[in-house]
């Protein structure tokens, strides 16, 4: 803030509202900051559970009928496991009469428990090839698993076919699942299992890469020998026929534990593991399958050469048999798991640092982990910590998605009542008010007081005074003069002179803001009626008679007259055009017959002068001082009232950055207002009439409904970009053609042309967004106890008698 110079040159302190001013220009960064860091975490949450859901970055292709000449032959008849130790593609076969039972899809909240629950009521262990999106939203259910002992796989983050993908695409799906294994139970594990895969036969030349890439990184592909189809829900009998081997045969035997409906699968689980059992077959985990074939490969090298077995004391133990082959880094040694690599939390090889090796015996290294889970590495350093932040954000996406459809749901009702409410009570208002033989009484024809508060109005305040030289009820004029730099009050007495208004007084005083302004208006006042209007608003000739005609009803305290944008010939004067007829003037017929109107417009507003004197004038403990005295006269019991038919025109702000400024100072002072008389809620009599009826609704159509109106917006967005593009902007135009009735049916009643309401889709789009950042920004002041002043917004005159103003 630059400190003004005089004429002469020498430094002037800056008046009281420069300060304040400069005060309030210091806070508005950060909480415009802070208001867009919440629009920004809303919508990261959003693509976070979208993210999780496969709606964001989803691919449902599948591929089928692919050559796979480039696989080696040994590969496709060979067993369903499958390594790349040293680079050369080798597959473990299941021993005879052993099962290596295999879930796919999970976790699921419902049926992956009843799984769990079934294989340790039969002391059976199961390796569960994880979709890492469920990992992190059910983490409780992971951890169960692997602490009851089964053994754990990736299944990619969000169950895409990694034939399609990009190497980017593909280390991300591994990279996310082994954080969220590591939020989850602490591990990260070695074993993979490819969405939509079966038997290694099925491999063709554009999944071959994929294994080959993460085989080389340290990762054991899984496939299976005999799949029991239970996700066709073909029945019990055929589920447990279809994933039974022939003869002895061991097998790779694939269930699903999520992915649909598995009530079926829950109910022949345990059925098919009696008949296993009874058959003599064992159950084990894959790394139990490892753990068998490099046994017998020890046997086998110790009868031709003794021993071959390796061990060492810093790295994993390892054996293996020449055509068989390993890659889960089983042994019976001890050690930490150091390498050269990482672990695959980190985005490479599984079998190094980041983690801690498993092992079968006892020693100085970490928890000893059971051979069935020699694939497991424990989670350490970043890769715990990430895991652990994936875990909590995915917390709060789960918790806050539901709350915000709950939110919307309400908004959306809540909205659609306020237009069904405003377009019936409007009506009925309408038809009341413009009945022949309605009245207030006998007409008023008593002069009566115009006060025109003014702070550098030079550009409009001759037009002002000039629209009240035209006016057809007697009138004095009482200009105010808040301190002016400008020579408002020399430009107002002059105007007055070429009009030959004897009746128009100029009354000069230090700066001291709007309601001190008025206050000083209203103490110099010759008359019992009062009206205030803006120094930038002009008058119909008519305007004065009609707003003053409700006075003849003597419960009658205020009248709030109707505010027309006079500048609407612009796109932002088109927005705030639409927005006075629809919204305002609509909200206050609504009001009116409800009898609890909150505001009497500055613009143009009638105030019986011994009211306003019992409630002791216009305060100056909020920004809104005109909703401010409006509560206040309900509460006195005097009654508010909206005349439709008395019109001004004001100069609407013809930037977004006065508009901003302008909306700002009304949402924030509204809330000032309201929480300064929330003692109404509790009143008796008038006061609590008002509290138990108006602060509700404007509370709930002015501030809450506002607020979260956003969530219509960002859930429109996201559906079409993420969902159903169709379906959400079909929801959208339906939402566009209500308001856009009611917006016609508002223009309708105050007689204006249509034209204007084809800007209403941008207004959509573009203006009211910006509102809603605006009641965010003010919620955000009130929040943090921030307080502002009478802000004065740049004009250009160019508003002049309402003659001149285009319909």
């Amino acid at each position: 803030m630059t400190t003004p110079t005089s004429a002469r040159g020498r430094r002037r302190a800056p008046t009281r509202i420069e300060r304040a001013a400069g005060r309030a220009a210091a806070l508005q960064k950060p909480r415009v900051i802070l208001a867009l860091l919440l629009l920004l975490a809303l919508t990261c949450v959003m693509l976070l559970d979208g993210y999780l859901r496969a709606e964001v970055g989803g691919d449902q292709r599948v591929r089928t009928g692919a050559s796979s000449s480039k696989v080696p032959d040994k590969v496709l008849d060979g067993g369903p496991i499958l390594t790349f130790r040293g680079g050369r593609a080798t597959t473990v076969s299941v021993p005879s009469k052993t099962i290596a039972l295999t879930f796919d899809d999970g976790p699921n909240p419902t049926y992956t428990p009843q799984v769990l629950k079934i294989l340790e009521q039969y002391d059976v262990p199961a390796t569960f090839f994880l979709v890492g999106s469920m990992v992190s939203r059910y983490p409780s259910i992971v951890k169960t698993m692997v602490q009851q002992g089964n053994e754990v796989g990736i299944h990619t983050f969000t169950h895409v076919d990694l034939s399609y993908q990009s190497d980017a695409r593909v280390n991300r799906e591994m990279q996310q699942t082994q954080l969220a294994l590591a939020g989850a139970a602490g591990i990260t594990t070695t074993l993979f299992r490819a969405p939509y895969s079966s038997e290694t036969d099925a491999i063709d030349n554009y999944s071959w890469p994929v294994y080959e890439k993460l085989g080389n990184e340290g990762y054991t592909s899984v496939f299976v020998d005999t799949d029991s189809d239970d996700w066709k829900k073909p029945g019990v009998s055929k589920i447990i026929k279809w994933a039974t081997p022939s003869g002895t045969k061991g097998a790779a035997v694939l269930f699903h534990d999520a992915g649909g409906e598995r009530s079926q699968t829950i109910k022949a689980l345990p059925q098919y593991i009696k008949k296993m059992k009874a058959k003599g077959y064992t159950f084990t985990t894959v790394s139990g399958v490892m753990e068998k074939r490099n046994a017998a490969g020890r046997q086998a090298a110790s009868a031709s050469t003794g021993s071959t077995g390796q061990t060492t004391t810093t790295g994993v133990t390892e054996a293996g048999v020449t055509g068989a082959g390993t890659g889960t880094g089983a042994g019976t040694g001890t050690g930490t798991g150091s390498g050269s690599g990482s672990q695959p939390g980190s985005g490479t090889a599984p079998n190094g640092e980041g983690g801690t090796a498993p092992s079968t015996g006892s020693g100085t290294g970490a928890a000893t982990v059971s051979r069935l889970q020699a694939a497991h590495r424990t989670a350490t350093g970043m890769t715990l910590y990430e895991g652990k932040a994936l875990i909590v954000a995915v917390a709060i996406a789960e918790w806050a998605l539901p709350v915000l459809s709950g939110l919307l749901f309400v908004v959306g009702v809540a909205v659609m009542g306020r237009f069904g409410m405003m377009l019936l009570i409007a009506r009925r208002h309408y038809r009341l008010r413009n009945k022949r033989r309605f009245s207030w009484g006998a007409t008023v024809t008593r002069p009566v007081s115009v006060i025109v508060p003014a702070y550098n109005e030079k550009e409009c305040i001759a037009n002002t005074l000039e629209s009240l030289a035209q006016s057809t009820h007697p009138i004095e004029v009482i200009v105010v003069d808040d301190g002016s730099t400008d020579g408002t009050s020399e430009i107002a007495r002059a105007a007055a002179d070429k009009l030959g208004m004897p009746n128009v007084r100029v009354i000069r005083q230090e700066n001291a803001g709007k309601p001190a302004a008025l206050n000083n208006g209203v103490r110099n006042a010759s008359y019992d009626i009062v009206v205030m209007m803006d120094g930038d608003t002009v008058f119909e000739p008519d305007t004065v008679r009609q707003l003053v005609q409700p006075f003849a009803d003597p419960e009658v305290g205020a009248v709030a007259g109707n505010a027309k944008v006079g500048n609407r010939n612009t796109i932002i004067g088109a927005w705030q055009h639409i927005e006075y007829v629809m919204g305002f003037n609509l909200d206050r017929r609504m009001y009116d017959l409800l009898r609890c109107m909150p505001t009497i417009p500055g613009a143009i507003g009638a105030f019986r002068r011994e009211a306003v004197l019992e409630v002791g004038g216009m305060s100056e403990d909020t920004l809104a001082e005109d909703t401010d005295i409006t509560i206040a006269m309900h509460r006195a019991g005097w009654r508010v009232v909206y005349q439709e038919h008395a019109k001004a025109w004001t100069e609407a702000p013809g930037s977004l950055k006065q508009l901003w400024s302008q909306r700002y100072r009304w949402s924030y002072g509204t809330m000032q207002a309201l929480w300064k008389h929330r003692k109404s809620l509790t009143d008796k009599g008038p006061s609590g009439r008002f509290g138990r009826v108006g602060m509700p609704l404007v509370v709930l159509f002015q501030i809450v409904t506002p607020v979260f109106a956003p969530l219509i917006d960002v859930f429109t967005v996201y559906s079409m970009i993420f969902v159903d593009f169709e379906a959400a902007l079909l929801a959208w135009l339906a939402v566009l053609g209500i308001q856009l009735a009611c917006a016609a049916y508002a223009f309708r009643l105050d007689r204006e042309k249509y034209r204007y309401l084809a800007m209403m889709p941008l207004q959509q789009l573009a203006y009211r967004q910006m509102m809603y950042l605006v009641l965010i920004h003010s919620c955000i002041t009130a929040l943090t106890g921030g307080r502002l002043r009478w802000q004065k917004l740049k004009r250009t005159g160019e508003v002049g008698t309402p003659a001149g103003v285009s319909g």
